[in-house]
Parts: structure tokens; sequence; C-alpha cells
């Protein structure tokens, strides 16, 4: 199984209690709807375990995809997908995608 990470800031002007409720109310459900997402939780950063200093990121989300090419090519650009990442893109800042495989 593949993990999509993404990591990210708000934008400037962007309010933490108007991202997470739609993160509640518009994102889970239609992202944890896709057949191919086993699991999506989004997670606030809330500090450094080690250092000192600001997180280089506010949030990451972490999905669980069992069948990643047939998420790409299939989900990706289907209207699910790009509805929720055009009304993304209105809150996050300079996000950074990354696929992750568990080191076995």
């Amino acid at each position: 199984m593949s993990q999509i990470i993404l990591t990210y800031k708000l934008k400037a002007g962007v309010s933490r209690e108007s991202y997470e409720t739609w993160t509640r109310t518009v994102d889970y459900p239609a992202m944890r709807g896709l057949k191919r997402v086993a699991s999506f939780v989004n997670h606030r950063v809330t500090g450094l375990l080690i250092g000192e200093g600001e997180p280089t990121c506010d949030y990451v989300e972490v999905f669980d995809v069992p069948d990643l090419p047939g998420f790409l090519a299939e989900d990706m650009g289907g209207p699910v997908v790009q509805k929720i990442m055009g009304e993304f893109m209105g809150f996050a800042d300079n996000p950074q995608f990354l696929v992750a495989e568990p080191v076995v």
C-alpha cells in the first residue's frame, strides 16, 4: 500500500477554524468516499518534538491508497478530486505532495 502525504501551511488570511470546518464537512466525506482511498486523516501540527522554532508546516495529510496506479489514472483527474483540489488550493500555501511506501 502506498501513502500520499501532503504538507502545507495555510494561506495568509485563512483561519484555522474555517479550514478545519471545510476539512470535516467537505474534504473528509469526498476523499474518504473514493474506492481507492482506504483511509484519510488530516493532522494539525502543534509544535516540534525536538528543537526550537516553528514547524515548517501547519498540516500533514496522510492517505492510504492500496491502488496508487488506479488512483493516479482514474481518481486524480476525476470530478471529485478535481473539485476538492480546486477548493483546497484556496486554503493551502505551497503544498507539497509526496508519495511514500513502507520500508520493509
